[in-house]
């Protein structure tokens, strides 16, 4: 039997409990993933979206404000894209598209990039989340957006969003 010295022990138990955790963050769905903006502390969090026809995913943006926002990802017909919205105080119900777009705070295409750098658009629920979201011009809306107000946010986030965890 060969003994096996403290450096090593503690060696070994950590790299079991980083591939462990590793083998979970990598299984993470894509309607229970959270991430992390790269430049600032805005985060998102994914949801499961339900039985809806037009929405394929759903998402909540937090920033350290307290300001929180609705998203969602719609999938344009013709030429197939991601097309994600962030709303801000929407009226619910059935509301009409100028209702919607007075409350729309972003809009633009949502790309996913995997470990490899690989560059996609957002997966559908049920797939495995990816290790980077991409939401085009996402800084230069929110810089213009009634939020970025004294009593609103206070740092722009980037385009980029690393992935930082999973729901249970």
């Amino acid at each position: 039997m060969m003994r096996l010295g403290r450096p090593a022990c503690l060696s070994m138990v950590l790299a079991t409990q980083f591939a462990g955790a590793v083998s979970a963050y990598a299984a993470c769905p894509i309607e229970l993933a959270v991430y992390k903006n790269v430049e600032t502390e805005a985060g998102i969090d994914f949801q499961p979206t339900g039985t809806s026809a037009t929405v394929t995913n759903s998402f909540k943006m937090s920033f350290p404000e307290g300001v929180v926002l609705d998203g969602m990802v719609i999938w344009t017909d013709g030429v197939r894209r991601a097309r994600g919205m962030l709303m801000n105080d929407c009226p619910e119900g059935d509301v009409t598209g100028e209702e919607i777009a007075a409350c729309t705070v972003w809009e633009g295409i949502v790309y996913a990039a995997d470990e490899k750098g690989r560059i996609g658009l957002l997966p559908a629920e049920g797939t495995e989340a990816p290790k980077t979201l991409i939401m085009a011009d996402l800084g230069p809306y929110m810089r213009m957006s009634v939020l970025y107000e004294e009593d609103g946010i206070k740092q722009v986030p980037w385009d980029v969003f690393e992935l930082s965890g999973c729901q249970e």
